[in-house]
């Protein structure tokens, strides 16, 4: 990963807002919303990945985002390097045949589909998105690609939480983000 310099990486720290027992007890929430107030910070986290993706050699066809938060990173990283986005939704949600995965996550489960024509076979793909904790949510975005023959090329997040062993999990594609916190 490229090295970013100590003070815009204290600037994205200063707009992450932490909130204790959210959702639920024991959970530490980073809140990225004040981090979304400014064209400036959601213009530097763009560009960031950006340098990312060109540091590691990686050029998708396409970037993938998880609903929600994958929403927002994903269209911007997206047009800024000229490739397409696809969506990747809770269950009910895409108006056409989907493929769908259960996945677990750091406090539940859940249901994730993607159109069954979103992507050729051999597409590369990087998977993006605000959050990376127990890796739940990547790892059935990864097998919904791996699914419709895609090769999943990198994982980007605006934070990781250190020590729920997701890197781990997502082996042997590799995962780089922005910011990291103990979990």
């Amino acid at each position: 990963m490229p090295i970013f310099d100590k003070e815009t990486i204290k600037q994205l720290q200063q707009q992450i807002r932490t909130i204790p027992d959210f959702p639920i007890e024991g959970i530490m929430f980073r809140d990225i919303t004040p981090l979304l107030n400014t064209g400036e910070y959601l213009n530097k986290v763009t560009d960031m990945f950006v340098q990312i993706c060109n540091h590691n050699n990686w050029v998708p066809d396409y970037i993938v985002g998880p609903e929600a938060r994958g929403f927002i990173f994903g269209p911007m990283l997206a047009a800024e390097l000229g490739v397409g986005f696809i969506p990747i939704r809770k269950p009910g949600k895409l108006p056409s045949s989907t493929i769908k995965i259960e996945y677990s996550l750091e406090y539940g489960s859940n249901i994730l589909e993607m159109h069954d024509d979103a992507m050729p076979p051999g597409a590369k793909i990087i998977i993006i998105d605000d959050l990376l904790a127990t890796g739940g949510t990547v790892d059935a975005c990864v097998k919904l690609c791996q699914q419709q023959g895609a090769e999943v090329i990198g994982n980007l997040f605006v934070i990781e939480l250190e020590g729920l062993g997701a890197r781990e999990k997502l082996l042997p594609i590799p995962c780089e983000s922005l910011l990291s916190y103990p979990a």
